[in-house]
């Protein structure tokens, strides 16, 4: 049986998949930025020409769907990578900015 997921353990998982490499070198702040917005323009490159509708059953398409999950994983990889890097806790940055957001968009009754 595997363990389950978690973000640290994937962190782990990608730095040591970089360090086998020796890749470490090369995943500075900039770099890991710039890669992260490569794959998020290929995941937006997929749904670029889709009508609205289209675009809510992507998944459902046998060619497309494991496209999808491919780029959404990279650009999260890359993400995860970045947050490593600088020393940021991505669920607490998302929990923090919810927070703000909560603050600053308040329910209108």
């Amino acid at each position: 049986m595997t363990d389950p997921l978690d973000v640290a353990g994937l962190q782990r998982r990608l730095a040591d998949f970089a360090a086998a490499r020796n890749w470490q070198q090369y995943h500075t702040p900039k770099n890991l930025v710039a890669a992260l917005s490569v794959e998020a323009s290929e995941l937006v490159e997929i749904f670029q020409w889709l009508t609205p509708e289209e675009s809510a059953r992507v998944m459902t398409d046998p060619d497309t769907a494991p496209r999808v999950t491919d780029e959404v994983a990279d650009v999260l990889a890359y993400l995860l990578q970045l947050c490593e890097v600088l020393g940021i806790d991505p669920l607490a940055a998302l929990d923090a900015k919810i927070d703000r957001n909560e603050r600053r968009f308040p329910v209108q009754e």
